[in-house]
Order: C-alpha cells, then sequence, then structure tokens
C-alpha cells in the first residue's frame, strides 16, 4: 500500500487491517489508531493550530498541535516526530505520554466521523516553525492555562478531541506537570 494509511482496530484495540487513510475517513469511520500531541516551547508555551481548509474533518478548526496516524510498522513515538516534521517543520523532544488510553468517536458538521484509539502526549519544540499551508493554516503560542480556560468557555471553537483531552483531570494534571518541567 502506498500514501498514509490508518491502522484498523478491533474493539479491544487489537490490530485488525489497514485502510488507505482518505478512504477511512466517512460517515461510518472504522476503528483506527491514532495519536494526538501537546507541543510546548522554550518558554512554556503550548502551540495550538488551525487546520487547514483542505482537511477532510474539521477543517479550518484550532486544535492542539500535531495529530496523525502511526504507519505498519511504526511505533506512536516515530510517527509524531514524522507528522511533527511534516506539519509543523519542527524536531521535537522530551515525548511524554499523558493520556495513553484515549478513545473517542465524533461526527463533524460535514457528517465526517473520526473513531480512534488516540495516545495522547506531550513534547518539546527545539527548532523554529516551518509550518506546511497544506496541513495549518494558522498557529498561536499561548499559555497552558490560558489554553485550558478557552476549551472550557468554548468548546465549539476547538477540534472535540482536543476539548476531550484537555477535560480529563488527570491529563490536564499532566500536561500541566509537563508544562512546569
Amino acid at each position: 500500500m502506498t500514501g498514509e494509511h490508518v491502522i484498523l482496530l478491533d474493539e479491544q484495540g487489537n490490530p485488525d487491517g489497514i485502510l488507505e487513510k482518505y478512504a477511512a475517513h466517512t460517515s461510518d469511520t472504522l476503528l483506527h489508531l491514532a495519536f494526538s500531541c501537546w507541543l510546548f516551547n522554550a518558554q512554556g508555551q503550548l502551540l495550538v493550530t488551525r487546520r487547514s481548509l483542505s482537511k477532510k474533518a474539521w477543517p479550518g478548526v484550532w486544535t492542539n498541535s500535531v495529530c496523525g496516524h502511526p504507519q505498519q510498522g511504526e511505533s506512536t513515538e516515530a510517527a509524531i516526530i514524522r507528522r511533527s516534521r511534516f506539519e509543523l517543520g519542527v524536531e521535537i523532544t522530551n515525548l511524554t505520554p499523558v493520556y495513553p488510553d484515549f478513545r473517542y468517536r465524533a461526527t463533524d458538521p460535514n457528517g465526517i466521523v473520526e473513531n480512534e484509539v488516540c495516545p495522547v502526549y506531550a513534547a518539546q519544540v527545539t527548532s523554529a516553525l516551518q509550518v506546511n499551508p497544506d496541513e495549518v493554516m494558522d498557529y498561536q503560542w499561548s499559555g497552558l492555562e490560558t489554553v485550558l480556560q478557552a476549551l472550557s468557555a468554548a468548546p465549539w471553537a476547538f477540534s472535540p478531541w482536543m476539548v476531550l483531552q484537555a477535560s480529563d483531570d488527570k491529563a490536564r494534571e499532566l500536561l500541566r506537570e509537563y508544562n512546569q518541567g
């Protein structure tokens, strides 16, 4: 299989095949493996990104720093590094799980469903951003507490996965601990 794909999962989270990424995301998306990562800079600011309008699901929506899908034979950590380079042009370090068992299902306004087992990580950015406009249309560095307050006050302005991740007490606390160094 050429191009990006998703690793399909059974209800217990075991690999159950692969499917081309674009074809996998429909109104009846099968459960698959993904990841989500919250990136911080040396000043302790969180990178929040706005998804490109060309994205199939949730175009133009603000979200956490980088998300994607591990490829067959690729670790989640390697996938996060790969997608951070591809989407944001950055190198990262200190990759740390903050919500390893996150799973969600959500439907975007266009009817596209996300249905993912999606471990959540935090990491430190170690280079300047070189954003890929096909992936990210805008970005903002902001304080973690400011972002958490915005997620609570206006959840409709953010991706559902980011809102759900931030609403988990343990994940929120681990993000705070990570950010404090």
